[in-house]
């Protein structure tokens, strides 16, 4: 089971989608949530923070070690650990993802319903370019995976 939630950045302008792996970690890992506006004020901290594209997440880790002791030994709990192993990152591959990619696919849902062979070419080749387009942006997350082989 997965358990999502949106934060508020620090400066409230902008909000990211977080995703909590098997509810292992409660949402009180996470202190703070900066945008690429707010960040910019921000002094990175590689041992309680994790900077992605711009955003950064800082984590109480403290309690992500409590938490993860099961999982992993203290040592190897990092902000990198907690995020690329998903117990705490983003719902999808941006903040914002789980919006963003329904609003840009909406055009080839309606070829669905009138060309379903070719709809799914062309969801292949959105989603090959997609994530390919977010790798060149530098987020972190688009670089775990190999292109659908069409």
């Amino acid at each position: 089971m997965c358990i999502d939630n949106s934060i508020h950045c620090s400066c409230g302008k902008n909000h990211a989608s977080i995703n909590f792996k098997d509810g292992v970690l409660p949402r009180e890992v996470i202190t703070e949530v900066f945008c690429p506006e707010c960040s910019r004020e921000v002094a990175l901290d590689p041992a309680t923070m994790l900077s992605d594209h711009g955003w950064i997440i800082a984590y109480d880790m403290d309690i992500a070690r409590c938490m993860l002791q099961k999982v992993t030994p203290p040592h190897r709990v990092t902000p990198e650990f907690i995020f690329d192993e998903g117990y705490c990152t983003w719902r999808g591959v941006t903040p914002s993802d789980h919006i963003d990619s329904v609003r840009e696919r909406e055009q080839l849902v309606q070829l669905a319903k009138t060309d379903p062979k070719r709809y799914f070419r062309e969801i292949i080749s959105w989603g090959n370019s997609r994530m390919t387009r977010l790798a060149q942006e530098g987020w972190r997350k688009a670089y775990e995976r190999e292109p659908v082989k069409t």
